[in-house]
């Protein structure tokens, strides 16, 4: 299958969003005036996965090691530009404001940064007329075909392996310990826009310091699950309900509450 696709400026793509920024681009949203958040979520690690497992594999290098009570997690932490409504880079004439120095994920749109998501024209935001086979070819299947998007791409997923270990000194510095679980939500960890900015250059210039100690933290898993909680109970994780979150933290589910 060969998808073509062209920009047609109509802007719907920059609303309403929660865009993954590489650390420097944190640094850059916030000296900008925007606003981040981290998105916690968490895999059960109980025992290593088969080496030619690629899935796993991509899931091990973006996470770092936890516990949770006894039970191991990997933990995924997402930097996130987040905002209500219109992009505030957005231009009246639906220009973009910062346009040579927008978000990686930002350069690559409408692809898919995981390597195990389907890119499908239904679930963007973009008019049909995008995907007119009158543009230019955006992939061939299932392959990126255009140099300086697979660049752009492997751009972003080395930066975000390479920003894991700053990230888990940040979540140390911010005393961020909750996590939702992977495919069921994120936690979401709000900070003022100076302490953040000073965090993150913290975790930046010390995110080896943490490595040697990688598990020392303990993590609560949140659910608005209570079957996910007792299962998570049972083998002696520490799991809670959204209630209980500290504030500055929410959780963003994807299914309704449950206590079935």
């Amino acid at each position: 299958m060969t998808l073509h696709f062209s920009c047609t400026m109509c802007g719907r793509c920059c609303r309403d969003l929660r865009v993954p920024l590489g650390l420097s681009e944190v640094l850059d949203w916030l000296r900008d005036g925007g606003e981040v958040q981290l998105l916690c979520e968490a895999i059960p690690w109980l025992v290593e996965p088969a080496a030619d497992d690629p899935a796993a594999a991509y899931k091990f290098r973006r996470s770092f090691a936890a516990m949770s009570g006894t039970l191991p997690l990997r933990v995924v932490v997402t930097v996130v530009a987040a905002f209500e409504g219109p992009c505030p880079h957005l231009q009246p004439d639906l220009a973009c404001g910062i346009y040579e120095r927008r978000p990686r994920v930002c350069r690559i749109y409408p692809a898919e940064i995981n390597p195990f998501i389907e890119l499908r024209p239904a679930g963007k935001a973009c008019p049909p007329d995008a995907w007119s086979d009158r543009h230019p070819v955006l992939e061939v299947s299932g392959r990126y075909v255009e140099p300086s998007l697979v660049a752009g791409i492997d751009a972003f997923r080395d930066a975000d392996v390479g920003d894991v270990g700053a990230k888990r000194m940040l979540c140390a510095l911010l005393r961020v310990s909750s996590t939702a679980l992977a495919n069921e939500g994120f936690v979401a960890v709000l900070a003022e826009r100076e302490a953040m900015m000073r965090a993150i250059g913290a975790a930046i210039d010390r995110a080896e310091a943490i490595e040697g100690n990688a598990c020392a933290q303990s993590w609560t898993v949140v659910s608005n699950r209570r079957r996910s909680r007792e299962a998570l109970a049972s083998v002696d994780a520490r799991a809670v309900a959204p209630e209980a979150l500290p504030d500055q933290q929410k959780y963003l589910g994807f299914h309704a509450s449950s206590d079935d």
